[in-house]
């Protein structure tokens, strides 16, 4: 088992990335990647995180520029999906968070970026809050490469300041593009087209689509993750893909937001709503109404430390599905897919937003979420997809 330390590191899961303008059923691209512990800025609070981001992610609807302007407290990276992405001729490699909650993909705040001749400096300055970091500093467009994908003339934003990032380089944006809107400071009405906007405007692939396959581990060292751009990657689910429709209630809207309602059991805990599915959240956070409902039916206490939810064995033995309900689908999460992996105690990985429901983003699905479930992110038909995998019922926790 890992040591409890480790549960507040910053972790840096590895991801591989595929490409194709169809569904993939061959190998995919992969590219090299690197699980790392980064104790650098101390221990981390993976709640304190989460919570944080999500304060941000909320703000987006309630002031005229959103959550670039948000005044949240800012702490390190906690558990992130790391991409290798390519920038520049001759490329350099940088390790980019995987991020849908988030648009914009840009460099700097550990390597330095390294111009090239691709390199165009626009001179136009650009600045993104987070709530769990930020960064500002000036656009340029650059070429980037991701797996065997070429993009030209890519806007990245180049860091001159960043908060909240150590031990990576930046963020690949894959979230919806009107979340860039302002992020030009000087333009505060201007969108910048995203990787997968510019792949499918430069006929790299048919559709704007990502899937993504996160799956559980343990180990320090093992290729976890894998992109999908333009398609999906039928080796990684099982059974069908079931879609549903981007949600219309804000602010959830801005984001890969969908309807769902969880049950515990056969006991609901929290009825139809607004959320979203975000890849850099790491938990699953639910409206604190809910979250009360389901403490209540696990018997877990706070721990006082993480703050995260922890039951004994007993209580982990009694546990019962976390069930999420979209459209007429339902995706159980299995009493193992309820725990974080061995560290000392059992903890839960469901834990409170921070607000009761009704506030038009009640839940956040994150990665531990998405490490059970294959999902899909389609622009092109404004919705989000869901599969089984062969994860869905392990017992890797």
């Amino acid at each position: 088992m890992f040591p409890a330390a480790s549960l507040l590191t910053t972790l840096l899961l590895a991801l591989s990335i595929a490409a194709s303008p169809v569904e993939v059923r061959d190998s995919p691209i992969t590219l090299p990647v690197a699980r790392r512990l980064n104790t650098s800025g101390g221990t981390i609070n993976l709640l304190q995180h989460d919570q944080s981001r999500a304060a941000a992610l909320k703000s987006v609807g309630t002031s005229s520029v959103g959550r670039r302007a948000a005044s949240i407290p800012v702490t390190n990276e906690a558990v992130s999906y790391i991409a290798e992405v390519g920038i520049g001729s001759p490329a350099t490699t940088y390790n980019l968070i995987v991020d849908t909650g988030s648009s914009n993909t840009w460099v700097g705040a550990d390597t330095a970026y390294v111009k090239t001749s691709t390199s165009i400096n626009t001179g136009k300055p650009v600045a993104v809050s987070y709530g769990s970091g930020s960064f500002s500093g000036t656009e340029y467009t650059d070429t980037v490469t991701l797996g065997g994908l070429t993009i030209t003339a890519q806007s990245i934003g180049v860091a001159s300041k960043s908060t909240g990032f150590t031990g990576v380089d930046g963020i690949l944006g894959i979230g919806p593009l009107d979340l860039t809107e302002g992020t030009l400071t000087d333009e505060q009405t201007t969108t910048i087209p995203t990787v997968t906007q510019d792949l499918h405007t430069q006929g790299k692939i048919s559709d704007i689509v990502v899937g993504v396959s996160f799956e559980p581990t343990t180990s320090e060292s093992v290729t976890n993750g894998e992109l999908t751009f333009g398609g999906t990657d039928a080796t990684k689910y099982t059974g069908a893909i079931a879609y549903t429709p981007l949600t219309t209630t804000s602010p959830a809207s801005y984001y890969w937001g969908i309807k769902e309602s969880i049950t515990y059991g056969s006991t609901t805990i929290l009825s139809e709503t607004a959320g979203i599915v975000d890849t850099g959240t790491t938990l699953i956070l639910i409206a604190s109404n809910a979250y009360t409902k389901y403490q209540s039916a696990t018997g877990a206490t706070p721990d006082q430390t993480t703050g995260l939810l922890r039951v004994t064995l007993t209580q982990y033995d009694a546990l019962q599905n976390l069930n999420f309900n979209v459209g007429s689908n339902t995706y159980a999460l299995t009493p193992n897919g309820q725990i974080w992996p061995p560290a000392g105690y059992i903890y839960l990985v469901v834990n409170n937003l921070g607000e009761p429901s009704g506030e038009g983003l009640d839940f956040i699905n994150g990665q531990t979420f998405l490490e059970r479930f294959y999902s899909v992110f389609d622009t092109t038909n404004a919705r989000v997809g869901f599969a089984t995998t062969s994860y869905t019922d392990a017992t890797t926790n």
